[in-house]
């Protein structure tokens, strides 16, 4: 939102000038700019963004202007988000809308842009760094790819059956409305509980997708679906726009059996009405109307990934103690005390365990005689459950663990489901 900032003026030579947002009229041209290079409905989103959503400040919206031509040239945003890891909530900061006019490529712009975005990470004492990027290009900026983003289930029509003919008197549908949302957070909190990792959305951000989305990039349409005694049975929230020509469902609740086959029926109706070939599913594995899609023969067309830094790992570490001290406790090594060392070759890590406290973590130059060695970037993936410890070793030989450790780090480090759903 607009709010009063000090913006940043910093000079990068050749005429061109590093700047955060000043005013009104720099969001414009701002939006103007991604419009140009990704389309209007970027420009829209990026404009509801800048004044509408409660986590953005005008700070967090950077852009690179060639003082000759006064013209913006690049641009990147930092969009913060909250994420709940397991009991522990962390702050995520979005790397979002990054793009460069087309002249001014491969003149290390957006590797200053990513120099003020890191700066910001680590002021607003940001845990983790997420983006949906490019293939590849991220990686030189420390990002690798560790959580699902995107999964491409489809049901092709032919393959579900038509609504029964009694089916309209089970369940009907409508809308979803702002007086809903009371109802719609406490569904979407029960949903979250079948995942490890998943996004916190707080009133302010579901306001901002009822009232603030329409025209945007992430425009979508929120579904009740409602029992035979007017009893709300479940919600579900079709995308607009995204990959694929399908009918896309981006989000639901729990779901009964019947209520999911339900709404399959619904969505059929939906996508030929739209003129859309099939249904999409961008749903994590463990979503109950997933499950039933893919009974019906639902399949897995591919899964994208968000790409993932970990802004400080030793207050990373700290901040995941409890959950570190609850899987240790869990498991055959309970009561344990030990000094665990994780080395990514260059750096290290320390974690301090007594009686299966977590008692200290620090940093370390290097240690050659760590329980688990792997290269830098791999640790996201592992500490993210995106990747297990076998996973990661079957892939790169330098992903050593000592013998006697290996429990250890499967018991730290084991495999999570996660999703991250949008809060714009």
């Amino acid at each position: 939102m607009m709010t009063p900032t000090t913006p940043i003026n910093r000079p990068l030579g050749d005429g061109l000038v590093l700047r955060s947002l000043r005013d009104s009229d720099d969001a414009e041209r701002v939006a103007t700019f991604n419009g140009q290079i990704f389309g209007p409905k970027v420009a829209e989103m990026s404009r509801s963004l800048m004044h509408h959503h409660p986590a953005t400040r005008p700070e967090h919206w950077l852009y690179v202007e060639d003082e000759s031509r006064a013209q913006i040239v690049s641009s990147l945003a930092l969009i913060p988000w909250q994420w709940r890891y397991e009991d522990v909530t962390l702050k995520s900061g979005e790397m979002a809308i990054v793009a460069t006019d087309e002249a001014y490529r491969n003149r290390g712009l957006i590797r200053a842009l990513a120099v003020r975005h890191q700066e910001l990470l680590c002021v607003g004492e940001f845990d983790l760094s997420h983006i949906q990027g490019i293939p590849y290009f991220y990686r030189q900026f420390g990002y690798e790819y560790a959580m699902p983003l995107e999964p491409g289930w489809h049901l092709e029509l032919r393959q579900l059956p038509d609504a029964p003919a009694d089916s309209a008197a089970s369940y009907h549908f409508r809308p979803a409305t702002c007086d809903d949302l009371p109802l719609l957070m406490r569904l979407y909190e029960e949903a979250g509980q079948s995942l490890h990792i998943r996004t916190v959305r707080p009133a302010g951000a579901w306001q901002y997708l009822f009232e603030h989305s329409e025209g945007t990039e992430t425009q979508g349409e929120f579904w009740l679906l409602l029992d035979a005694q007017e009893q709300v049975a479940g919600y579900w929230r079709v995308a607009h726009f995204g990959f694929g020509t399908g009918l896309i469902v981006s989000e639901t609740s729990r779901l009964s059996g019947p209520a999911a086959e339900a709404l399959l029926h619904w969505l059929k109706a939906a996508a030929l009405e739209r003129n859309k070939p099939y249904i999409r599913f961008n749903l994590p594995l463990t979503n109950d109307l997933l499950r039933v899609a893919q009974g019906w023969g639902a399949h897995d067309s591919g899964t994208y990934a968000w790409q993932m830094q970990l802004v400080d790992v030793p207050r990373l570490l700290s901040r995941l103690a409890p959950v570190f001290e609850r899987r240790i406790a869990a498991s055959s090594l309970a009561g344990l005390t030990q000094r665990v060392v994780i080395s990514l070759y260059r750096t290290a890590y320390e974690l301090d365990i007594a009686c299966g406290r977590v008692t200290a973590v620090n940093a370390l130059n290097r240690c050659d005689q760590a329980d688990l060695h792997l290269p830098p970037l791999l640790l996201a993936p592992l500490l993210l459950g995106y990747r297990s410890r076998a996973e990661l070793n079957s892939m790169y030989p330098d992903v050593r663990v000592r013998g006697q450790s290996q429990v250890l780090v499967d018991v730290l480090f084991p495999r999570l489901e996660s999703f991250i759903y949008s809060i714009y």
